[in-house]
């Protein structure tokens, strides 16, 4: 998915609106353009979820942080965070993180072809933190400790293997990951105000128990070109990854990653923006930066990122105004969907079931507030192929 350099977006009495501009290249910033809503319209009442969703959509609780999943024995884990879909013969899978610490860990749940949910189980247990990661292309989920010295965690969706530490992946304050099956390397993100984004090389692409971690190096531009370097010592003690390598660049406070079609995609909450790198010509630019329209787009906060096969980025809100806003190809920002009454929250793990009718996502905290009050819900309808 090819998307024009920088184009900005806010909402004009309620309807998004397109800026035109390059950054890179130095152009000037156009004056808002093709005023109107999302591809989905606009956002109605809230439904019985407190969810305000499109025409045609339709949301559904899953699971409740304390509580028993429908249909099943296992309790859902606290603070559920990043998530994935993995097909499952007709049905399918989501898994979540749970971002407490200690025992942090993973969970899934299971679902027929129908939707209705067969069972609930834990993946991942005695863990710290676990607040992002990402689905690898041979179906296993990389769950990522945010904490000083991490690690990263090799899981199963089905839990019949035992998770799997890969240490060689480094050890510093994960967040997120996206496999890129053409260059066969995983891409990881840093939570500090001064982290960095990293590429890990596995020696064997589907085997990540031994290869070379990199991270990227550029200036201190918002765009530019950009090369890799090895880490010295992806072990971060006593010198952290972040600072081993100069001319690597410092990213505030890295968060969600997503890739597709020779592109990747990532978050930096420090800054409100969404980092966009061209993997076949080695360059990378802003996707989106909020600040240059003065708070006026609907997008804030942003966290946890993934795409749909329409080619729109789903973005979602640490905060704000708890939305998932999208962001399509032809560079329109909007929201898609929000949820009332829960401010004292944050929006986690978007995942498209695998025939990307039906998003998968939680919020972190819901109505209490606290890590215990945690709540997963699925949203179904007209999704664009």
């Amino acid at each position: 998915m090819e998307r024009r350099n920088l184009l900005r977006a806010a909402v004009l009495g309620g309807s998004a609106a397109v800026f035109g501009g390059t950054l890179w290249r130095g152009a000037a910033y156009a004056a808002p353009a093709q005023p109107g809503p999302g591809p989905y319209g606009a956002l109605g009442s809230p439904d019985a979820n407190g969810i305000r969703l499109p025409s045609g959509f339709t949301s559904r609780v899953i699971a409740r942080s304390g509580q028993t999943v429908s249909g099943t024995s296992y309790t859902w884990h606290n603070a559920p965070d990043g998530g994935a879909c993995y097909a499952d013969g007709s049905g399918w899978i989501y898994v979540s993180n749970s971002e407490i610490n200690p025992s942090g860990g993973a969970s899934a749940v299971k679902f027929s072809s129908s939707g209705s949910i067969t069972a609930a189980y834990r993946i991942l247990s005695s863990t710290r933190q676990n607040c992002a990661g990402g689905r690898t292309p041979w179906n296993t989920w990389l769950s990522c400790e945010e904490v000083s010295l991490g690690y990263v965690y090799e899981t199963d969706p089905w839990g019949v293997n035992a998770a799997n530490r890969r240490d060689a992946m480094g050890r510093f304050k994960h967040e997120a990951a996206a496999a890129d099956p053409v260059r066969q390397v995983i891409y990881l993100t840093e939570d500090e105000t001064n982290g960095r984004f990293y590429r890990f090389v596995p020696t064997t692409w589907g085997n990540l128990s031994s290869g070379t971690l990199q991270v990227m190096v550029a200036g201190s531009e918002t765009s530019g070109s950009f090369t890799w370097a090895n880490v010295p010592d992806p072990d971060g003690s006593p010198t952290a990854t972040r600072s081993q390598v100069s001319g690597s660049k410092s990213f505030n406070g890295g968060e969600g990653c997503h890739y597709a079609d020779n592109t990747v995609w990532f978050t930096t909450k420090g800054d409100n923006r969404v980092w966009q790198l061209n993997l076949t010509s080695n360059t990378y630019e802003l996707a989106y930066d909020d600040s240059l329209v003065n708070g006026t787009a609907p997008l804030t906060g942003v966290d946890n990122i993934t795409g749909s096969s329409s080619g729109d980025l789903f973005v979602a809100e640490d905060g704000g105004n708890m939305e998932i806003c999208l962001i399509t190809p032809d560079d329109v920002v909007a929201s898609f969907l929000r949820i009332d009454g829960q401010s004292g929250s944050e929006i986690t793990g978007p995942a498209f079931s695998p025939d990307g009718t039906r998003l998968y996502f939680s919020s972190q905290r819901g109505t209490s507030g606290s890590s215990s009050g945690g709540i997963t819900y699925e949203v179904t309808g007209p999704f664009r192929a």
